[in-house]
């Protein structure tokens, strides 16, 4: 990746997370201050204060804080565990409140972190969403799509009980729907516009376990239309441009072999990394032979040929793969939430088969692989990255929400005792339990950032 590339993930890194904690700790300072308790400091980021302002808020002066590093934040209030409160303030220090007082303040942050992605969903939305029509090529003869009886040109309608539109949609929903095994039923329309179910056997496959797309998993595959071997251009320094080969060139064979399409040639390419293949191509309207030796990179465990060239689409041809859908500005909310509550629920699920092992830990992502994820949306549009945003931010809000010493669900854990046994947990049980929270989430960071070192070497 260029230096260039690296600062726009960087930016847009820093831009994401600097809004998800903003919104996140402002539901714990807002209500805070609605329920009367004294707030001393809000801060983004942990470390070193970079800026610092006081505000008069009421009666209060509240200290803002922007600090080094930008993987967090806190609101700090008045609380007898960590100094001394004058007996005038006592009754607006945060562990004097009620039970009550002290659940709402903590849960805020994540009820906060789920409203903001609603509140991205709908911006989302309420511009229309452009997608691909969830419609698959042919399967594999021994995938379980074959064996459910899948064919070329059908198009999935529904999933289970979820209405899909898109490619993006049936995928989520295949996770979501079949995560816990069993049959599933899927809604298609066929080639020649007939309506009919089909039943997948997922059966007891975890299909969290395995590291490849559950799609492809499954044996389905996006159908694409065919694509004539037309050149439309070359990358700079690649085997195509290096080979002579420019734009309009029609490819007719590869070492005798006949190309019909723009697939079949891709096929001979990738497996053909560090060949020499002898190309036949036509060029205005004259027969030629060139030479060309594919690049070989590794892709995944395997090393695949690259040629450096891209097609020459035909004009209209892509868009009988998209679809667009229009939303009302209430059809954009009621959707806005569905989608909040479908990925929170989602999110909470595969956590849970990894506790039980039915899903791989590879699925967990680190800062890296956000940071990636988070400069390639914004390239795309800004609609792009709002919905990426959302999506973090119920990730952001479930996390939080886990009961996990250190984080908000810890907490709120500890207020369920109180409510329970009528007296607090003991401050020895809170700071055993620390040690262990702190301890689970280094784990978990490490295990993050190791898998997105992987990804990065792969």
């Amino acid at each position: 990746m260029s230096a260039g590339g690296l600062l726009h993930n960087i930016l847009f890194f820093i831009i994401a997370i600097g809004v998800l904690v903003a919104f996140h700790e402002f539901g714990h300072y807002w209500v805070a201050r609605l329920l009367k308790v004294k707030v001393l400091r809000f801060s983004i980021g942990f470390g070193k204060p970079l800026l610092t302002w006081k505000r008069q808020k009421g009666e209060d002066l509240i200290e803002f804080v922007i600090a080094a590093i930008p993987l967090g934040g806190y609101v700090k209030m008045l609380d007898e565990r960590e100094g001394d409160v004058d007996e005038s303030l006592r009754h607006r220090a945060f562990n004097t409140q009620p039970v009550a007082t002290r659940f709402a303040i903590v849960a805020a942050g994540p009820i906060f972190n789920f409203i903001l992605a609603a509140i991205f969903y709908f911006v989302f939305f309420i511009n229309g969403e452009d997608g691909i029509r969830p419609v698959i090529a042919e399967p594999p003869v021994e995938s379980i799509a074959a064996q459910a009886g899948f064919k070329d040109g059908d198009e999935m309608l529904a999933v289970g009980s979820a209405q899909v539109q898109t490619w993006q949609e049936f995928r989520i929903a295949l996770i979501d729907q079949g995560i816990d095994g069993g049959v599933l039923p899927v809604t298609v329309k066929t080639i020649d516009l007939h309506l009919t179910e089909r039943l997948i056997p997922i059966g007891d496959l975890h299909i969290l376990q395995e590291k490849s797309d559950v799609t492809k998993l499954m044996g389905f595959k996006l159908w694409k239309p065919e694509i004539p071997a037309v050149i439309g251009g070359t990358t700079p320094d690649g085997a195509s441009a290096s080979a002579g080969l420019e734009a309009k060139d029609l490819v007719l064979s590869i070492n005798d072999e006949s190309v019909k399409n723009w697939q079949s040639l891709v096929s001979i390419v990738q497996s053909s990394g560090g060949k020499s293949l002898q190309f036949l191509i036509q060029r205005d309207g004259e027969e030629q032979s060139l030479t060309l030796t594919p690049v070989s990179k590794k892709r995944g465990d395997k090393l695949v040929g690259f040629m450096g060239a891209y097609p020459e689409i035909p004009e209209g041809l892509m868009e009988k793969t998209k679809t667009r859908i229009e939303y009302t500005p209430t059809a954009a909310f009621f959707r806005a939430v569905k989608e909040t509550w479908v990925f929170s629920a989602l999110t909470l699920k595969v956590l849970g088969k990894m506790v039980t092992g039915e899903a791989a830990l590879e699925n967990i992502s680190g800062p890296i692989t956000i940071a990636q994820y988070a400069g390639i949306t914004a390239s795309i549009g800004i609609l792009t990255y709002i919905k990426f945003l959302a999506m973090i931010s119920v990730s952001l809000g479930v996390l939080n929400l886990l009961p996990v010493p250190m984080l908000d669900g810890g907490h709120l854990m500890y207020y369920l005792i109180e409510i329970v046994k009528g007296s607090p947990v003991s401050q020895g049980f809170e700071e055993l339990g620390q040690r262990l929270g702190l301890t689970l989430l280094f784990l978990l960071m490490s295990l993050a950032i190791f898998n997105d070192i992987q990804r990065l070497v792969n």
